[in-house]
């Protein structure tokens, strides 16, 4: 199987061809960002990211195609991110991909972008169902269970902030530039992390929902008393920010470890954490640590396939068709409108025809 994926949820503009399942080759993986359309407003405006997807879109897919080698005879279907997201820009990507689909005569693959997300470490990885997944983003922050293609369990998220928000107001609140998180990051590595006592919210209690919006309040009472900020000051306030999110991300996993032992005695342990904010390395050393400790085996993609792309939208497509091969059934989501807002936890549906032979899905 050969599949073109489409991405255009946010402000990365990106096409990619995958090709097989059970020994998968990403093709090409071209992604166009829009940092410098976005990076005087301190952050993503939609109306420029989806302007910004119509001016290029073209273009990318057209450089994907080529870089793999491939015409659209060659492919068996188009997948893109039909949500969630801005929806400027997912009109703009799942309206493009419906219509190569049709001039090509092949199937349109509706995908969650969270579900690519979800699944990238099978295509990494090799990973066998179950397992656990910490999904980290600018607007995700949530544990799930991955039972399988489509078949999602919630056990917790944020009751605020996501991870990505946060790290974007720490940087907006101490004048860093954009993208906020990497700008953290980069200060906190020449900062102390013990400097200012920041909270490690809602670890006092059961379960694994989390909060950030008390510690990003923290973080700005913090810098009002520090007033001036000098550089290093800026620094230790990144990296005790950074830390406490660190500690609060690791102590959650080992609570969310042994719920998964408990449901799952006979599965291997494993922790995949997937999204923007799993390309910093200080939260993926805190979850390693916590895996080691608890016996787990942490998978973490490569830094490419954490961000926003394309290559993991073709990549689930792949995943769906071979569950539609396997049960004789027939995809193609042509009707499916572009979605804002889709939790990872509510796509089996899309799914429920796949078990019937010969059912359009």
């Amino acid at each position: 199987m050969t599949v073109l994926g489409i991405e255009t949820s946010c402000d990365e503009t990106a096409a990619a061809v995958v090709r097989g399942f059970n020994a998968p080759q990403i093709l090409s993986n071209v992604i166009r960002s829009q940092i410098d359309e976005h990076t005087e407003f301190g952050g993503v405006v939609p109306e420029i990211a989806a302007r910004a997807h119509i001016a290029v879109l073209d273009r990318i897919v057209a450089e994907a195609m080529a870089e793999a080698g491939v015409g659209f005879d060659d492919i068996d279907a188009v997948a893109a991110t039909a949500g969630p997201g801005l929806i400027g820009g997912v009109i703009v990507g799942l309206m493009t991909a419906k219509a190569i689909a049709m001039a090509a005569g092949k199937p349109l693959l509706a995908i969650n972008h969270l579900e690519g997300h979800a699944l990238t470490p099978r295509l990494t990885d090799d990973l066998a169902f179950p397992y656990l997944l910490l999904l980290v983003s600018g607007g995700h922050t949530q544990f799930l269970l991955v039972k399988g293609v489509g078949d999602y369990e919630r056990l917790g998220s944020t009751i605020d902030d996501a991870i990505g928000e946060a790290f974007d107001k720490t940087a907006k609140l101490l004048g860093l530039p954009y993208p906020g998180g990497p700008a953290v990051e980069r200060m906190a590595r020449e900062g102390d992390p013990k400097r200012f006592a920041l909270p490690r919210p809602l670890l006092d209690r059961p379960g694994l929902d989390m909060s950030f919006a008390g510690l990003k309040t923290a973080l700005r009472n913090a810098t009002e008393k520090a007033q001036p900020v000098d550089e290093q000051t800026a620094r230790d306030l990144c990296a005790s920010f950074q830390r406490a999110v660190s500690d609060v991300l690791a102590h959650r996993t080992r609570t969310a470890l042994a719920l998964f032992a408990e449901r799952f005695p006979d599965a291997e342990k494993v922790v995949v954490v997937a999204g923007g904010v799993a390309a910093n390395s200080e939260i993926r050393a805190a979850l390693d640590g916590a895996c080691r400790n608890a016996g787990a085996r942490f998978v973490a993609p490569p830094h490419r396939l954490c961000t926003d792309n394309a290559a993991m939208i073709a990549w689930a497509g792949i995943e769906r068709l071979d569950i539609a091969a396997r049960a004789g059934a027939t995809l193609d989501d042509q009707s499916v409108a572009p979605r804002p807002r889709w939790p990872l936890d509510e796509t089996s549906a899309s799914l429920l025809g796949a078990g019937k032979k010969g059912a359009k899905v």
